[in-house]
């Protein structure tokens, strides 16, 4: 697992409120996941609570929002956990799908992927 940091604008889904973050990319995080706090005042709210297995084998439940994340420019609706106040934002495998973004984590970047019509 490979990890370093990232430029992730977040805005709300009605577009009227947006932050600039640094966040980190972990090859092992398949979901986004903010600080509450930080999702609180764009505000956006939980839509669902969900069950998340931990490395150690416990099951927390977090609430899920929505809002949208953008990295060089592209622009995806995506799922957002809210996390704790940590301060750590991190952005996850299914955000990068999104925004058709791979992870190469010899070069430490995010690189573009090639999607083919289906």
């Amino acid at each position: 697992m490979g990890t370093f940091s990232c430029p992730l604008r977040l805005t709300s889904m009605d577009g009227d409120r947006s932050l600039d973050l640094e966040a980190l990319v972990d090859t092992g995080a398949f979901h986004t996941m903010v600080p509450a706090r930080l999702l609180e005042e764009l505000g956006v709210e939980p839509t669902r609570r969900v069950p998340f297995r931990m490395a150690d084998g416990r099951v927390v439940r977090q609430d899920v929002g929505e809002a949208r994340a953008s990295v060089d420019g592209e622009s995806v609706a995506t799922q957002v956990v809210f996390g704790g106040d940590d301060g750590i934002v991190l952005l996850g495998a299914y955000t990068l799908e999104g925004l058709n973004l791979a992870v190469d984590p010899v070069a430490e970047q995010l690189v573009p992927v090639e999607v083919r019509p289906g």
